[in-house]
């Protein structure tokens, strides 16, 4: 640890300005630090080679050039981005981190991975995208023409060997985080490696009822996301035809966010408003309009978005799998479904039960008004404290603090 004791970061996530859960975290965290006058280090892809400095906070902007490609219509892998590693490297000496922070096998994680073991600092990652269950969605969806004895094991294969290469690569940092419960048990028993529950907060001024200003009487369902195979958007036309199929005539859905899936959605659904992406107050108000907020992705590790619409006094209907059924409070702040027909009866309880609908629009909000950002880093902090210096852990009583 520095002279000063204050411990000193270098956070390299893998997205600063794309509209994702990973973008949302990163500039929550450099907020933190730069209010808590924490030296910190930020490295993120930018438009332009820069270096910006706010406070106690640098932030080192790379731009990725002709050999990237898009991962998906927000996303993109360079892969010549270790041609920025000299001068990189130089402006991390000078800043003298006490951990190298990742959040994946990007080309900017993977950048700050081999910084790390140049310099000889201590590296952290933390596990925020579900790379095997993205891979498994993906082949299953290109090879959805061949015959299911064939697709299967293309699928089965692309989830195994990407897990097994994820998994290598997080047996190189010394410290993880991962969204919920069962990752971080995951985490710890196929890489040895500690592992802290790192969860997600919401800025519930941003995402507030107080953004409602619908005047029909509709029932509405939404959904924010990426309209990409691994989010299961299909199941959102499904919704649609169920729905009908049951008698219900006075409901709509609107769909905020774009990608491949987009044409057929659109293709395939009756009654739906395609929004496209939003951001700032008219995302806001597309949340606060919302009278449920129906989730089916299968490969979220926490899923912002829900929490999103939670603090918007809106409940949410999710897939069981991965980071939503940690976040809702069943028949509270809404429903974890297990199947499709699971996620259908949740919506259609909600559009039966006008009173239901009133509390656990309150109870989302009330939740959602619970969580802290500051309290989530601070955690952050203890980890990084713990894999440093456990007897100064030991001292100030923490060093068994795994969960915050």
């Amino acid at each position: 640890m520095n002279a000063d004791s204050t411990l000193r970061v270098a956070y390299f996530p893998d997205a600063y300005y794309e509209i994702d859960g990973v973008a949302n975290t990163s500039r929550h965290f450099e907020a933190f630090a730069r209010e808590r006058g924490l030296p910190f280090l930020m490295v993120v892809a930018g438009p332009r080679n820069e270096v910006i400095t706010s406070g106690s906070v640098t932030r080192v902007e790379l731009e990725r050039g002709p050999a990237s490609f898009p991962l998906d219509r927000a996303h993109r892998y360079d892969l010549l981005f270790q041609r920025h590693r000299r001068w990189l490297t130089q402006i991390v000496r000078e800043f003298d981190p006490d951990v190298i922070q990742i959040t994946g096998p990007t080309d900017v994680g993977t950048l700050g991975a081999m910084i790390s073991h140049k310099l000889h600092v201590p590296l952290a990652a933390s596990w925020q995208t579900n790379l095997p269950l993205y891979a498994r969605s993906r082949m299953a969806r290109a090879v959805a023409f061949l015959p299911e004895a064939v697709a299967k094991p293309l699928a089965d294969a692309a989830e195994h060997w990407s897990r097994r290469a994820t998994i290598r690569f997080y047996q190189w940092p010394g410290l993880l985080f991962a969204p919920n419960p069962e990752l971080v048990e995951a985490l710890q028993n196929q890489t040895g490696k500690p592992c802290f529950l790192m969860s997600h907060s919401v800025d519930t001024g941003i995402f507030s009822p107080k953004f409602r200003d619908r005047r029909d009487g509709k029932f509405r369902i939404g959904y924010v996301g990426r309209l990409t195979p691994e989010k299961n958007v299909r199941w959102l036309a499904q919704l649609e035809s169920e729905l009908l199929a049951r008698g219900h005539r006075d409901f709509e859905l609107v769909v905020v966010g774009d990608g491949a899936e987009g044409p057929w959605l659109r293709q395939n659904m009756q009654r739906t408003e395609f929004m496209g992406v939003l951001t700032g107050e008219p995302l806001s108000r597309a949340f606060a309009n919302m009278d449920v907020f129906a989730f089916p992705s299968h490969t979220e590790t926490f899923g912002l978005v829900v929490l999103e619409a939670l603090a918007s006094g809106v409940p949410v209907v999710a897939a069981a799998a991965g980071g939503p059924k940690f976040t809702l409070q069943p028949g509270k702040t809404g429903f974890v479904a297990q199947d499709f027909a699971d996620f259908a009866g949740g919506v259609e309880i909600l559009l039966n039960e006008p009173a239901r609908l009133s509390e656990m629009r309150a109870a989302a909000r009330e939740y959602a008004l619970s969580t802290s950002w500051g309290r989530i880093f601070e955690g952050m902090y203890r980890a990084y404290e713990k894999l440093l210096h456990p007897e100064v852990a030991l001292a100030h009583g923490i060093l068994g603090a795994v969960n915050f």
